[in-house]
């Protein structure tokens, strides 16, 4: 098995809440103690509730900003350590396709203008060349679509903008923080398709942040689920989806709309709103809303161990996990 393009252990991220006239309103558990891998040519997806830190984690990934606490190891460099112009350079390998094509473009630049821009920072030569092949490997004619500004290409297109630019400088790892909850559903196919065909041509890695989870275990080799800052599943995707351990997990689960009226579903019931991440609750942050919670989820919190080979979960009494995990290699 190969070693890990990314390896995060026990990420951290905490902000000072502001109340009014800038008072302080205590401090936001955005990420507590989050731990995973991404190999390369891997793809791991981020699934959970708004609010539940899945764009601050990717966010603390890049060192934007920099978590609290934790280690954060990319390609064998503990990225928490390094200074400006180290950072600066790995990040020249990790790249980011934010959720809004059009917020994400200069509106003033020209499409190769804003594709060229990364080459023009790291001093990339020949970037004329380059900026046409981009442009063709994202399915955009260069003569077409070079002149043009953003406001003069659609949804689908100013993404595809985006993903040329995000691969300008041959990284090896892509963030997709919901990057294509914005498009309608044929465009989003499209745009998966991209994906897909730039990991295998590209031998590119990917972590996928989304909160629709059907679209999530169509691109995923594995799933993490994270709940108000932290994880409390992660495993390969047909074996999550087909057996989630999670009482969260099989509620997010129930929630896909089924088109076969007669197929059966895992009945569960979450009661109340999420707790706020300034006040989670003690033990298990999922309590307050688990349809099996006990004393002990108060108590103490749970840690994530292993119930079949590469599938985990954070909860005291999990559901059985059944079948055999695949683990990815």
């Amino acid at each position: 098995m190969s070693q890990p393009l990314l390896s995060v252990r026990n990420v951290v991220q905490e902000f000072t809440a502001r109340g009014r006239g800038g008072v302080k309103g205590g401090v936001v558990h955005a990420v507590s103690g989050v731990s995973f891998d991404i190999r390369p040519g891997e793809t791991l997806g981020v699934v959970g509730e708004t609010g539940s830190g899945k764009s601050t984690l990717a966010r603390s990934v890049l060192q934007a900003p920099r978590p609290k606490s934790g280690e954060v190891h990319f390609q064998g460099t503990d990225l928490m350590r390094l200074k400006r112009r180290g950072l600066t350079e790995a990040r020249r390998h990790m790249q980011m396709v934010f959720q809004d094509p059009f917020g994400s473009l200069n509106p003033r630049w020209r499409i190769t203008d804003i594709v060229e821009e990364p080459m023009v920072a790291y001093g990339v030569g020949d970037r004329g060349n380059r900026v046409r092949r981009l442009l063709d490997l994202v399915g955009l004619n260069p003569d077409t679509f070079g002149k043009r500004r953003p406001h003069e290409l659609s949804g689908g297109q100013c993404q595809r903008v985006a993903i040329a630019r995000a691969i300008a400088l041959d990284p090896a790892l892509i963030v997709c923080d919901e990057a294509v909850s914005s498009l309608d559903v044929l465009i989003q196919a499209q745009v998966l398709n991209l994906f897909e065909r730039l990991r295998r041509e590209l031998d590119l890695a990917y972590l996928f942040i989304s909160h629709d989870l059907a679209l999530v275990k169509q691109v995923s080799d594995r799933v993490a689920v994270m709940h108000l800052g932290q994880l409390c599943e992660i495993g390969p995707a047909e074996s999550l989806y087909r057996s989630p351990s999670h009482p969260y997990t099989v509620a997010l689960l129930a929630s896909i709309p089924e088109l076969d009226p007669n197929a059966s579903r895992r009945p569960i019931t979450i009661r109340g709103e999420p707790p706020s991440p300034i006040s989670p609750p003690s033990g298990c942050r999922f309590r307050t809303r688990c349809p099996h919670v006990q004393t002990l989820c108060a108590e103490q919190a749970p840690v994530m161990r292993e119930l079949a080979p590469g599938h985990s979960v954070a909860c005291h009494f999990p559901e059985k996990v059944t079948g055999e995990a695949e683990t990815f290699s």
